[in-house]
């Protein structure tokens, strides 16, 4: 028993050593990038501070740094954003319930499932590129705000199917039979059983995607690329500009002024998606508690 104890005392103390390597790696990875992201807000708020004010939000693009703001941009991105989640949010979340309880299993349905894996990795450049050719180009779209928005549907489609599959997924069966039992079709165990303790996972999918379209420069800039707008859009087919490519316009002009602009323009983009985020966490942590009772 000794001797045993004698040959396995040294393995475990290297596996405990291992393990607190390891776990020490892990922390001091997050301590960077904390320390990363906090020097770069402490940067853009210092920076940008100064020029939080009225003008910063009411004014339109100029020429003039005292006189510049982002009101068209700010009205472009929140209209853009409210299209895309009208578009995409009924579409991802069917597009989940379909691959998950409707679809059967075969060649089709797993060439699907691969490539929507593949898609949420694509850059979003060559969704840029892919909504001027087909929604500009080939349906005559134009350079709207409509076909901003199903530019962005594309990129955050990938990502609200597989959030919401596996909301889907983690759903016990024991709540699916149960519901049978009781007599329900497909649809009736669906929407009575299966929804109600799925909705809070797939309402943090759609809270991942909406913030990552929110922040995308790059398909814009290949959708309208205009960053001095004097009006707001109205209708869907309106030109528009956004607040990313705005920030970057100021951010590449030589004026020291149009950088302490930027900042702020940053600051403001920060604030409407921590916003965002937070009504979304509200409303998911509501439901999750109700599903739960």
């Amino acid at each position: 028993m000794s001797t045993k104890n004698n040959f396995t005392s040294p393995l475990l103390s290297k596996r405990k050593f291992i393990g607190l390597l390891f776990i020490s790696f892990c922390m001091l990875g997050v301590l960077v990038a904390l320390m990363g992201l906090m020097s770069l807000l402490v940067q853009v708020i210092i920076q940008g501070y100064d020029w939080l004010t009225p003008n910063l939000i009411l004014n339109y693009p100029s020429r003039h740094p005292e006189q510049a703001g982002l009101w068209s941009a700010l009205i472009g991105t929140l209209y853009m954003m409210g299209l895309t989640a009208f578009i995409t949010v009924p579409v991802g979340i069917g597009a989940a319930i379909y691959l998950e309880e409707y679809a059967p299993k075969n060649w089709f349905t797993s060439f699907v499932e691969i490539n929507t894996s593949n898609l949420a990795g694509v850059p979003s450049i060559v969704y840029g590129l892919l909504g001027l050719a087909i929604f500009v180009y080939f349906l005559k779209l134009e350079r709207s705000i409509l076909a901003g928005s199903l530019t962005m549907s594309l990129l955050i489609l990938p990502v609200l199917i597989l959030a919401s599959r596996e909301a889907i997924k983690a759903v016990p069966s024991s709540h699916r039979q149960a519901a049978f039992a009781l007599g329900g079709d497909r649809w009736q165990v669906i929407k009575m059983a299966v929804l109600p303790t799925a909705f809070p996972g797939m309402l943090t999918g759609v809270i991942l995607a909406l913030s990552r379209a929110i922040g995308e420069a790059a398909p814009m800039v290949a959708i309208t690329a205009l960053v001095y707008i004097t009006f707001v859009p109205v209708t869907p087919m309106d030109r528009f500009t956004v607040m990313p490519i705005q920030i970057f316009n100021w951010v590449s002009r030589p004026q020291d002024e149009f950088r302490g602009l930027a900042a702020g323009g940053i600051i403001i983009l920060l604030i409407l998606l921590l916003s965002m985020n937070s009504i979304a966490v509200i409303l998911r942590n509501k439901f999750q508690v109700r599903s739960e009772e």
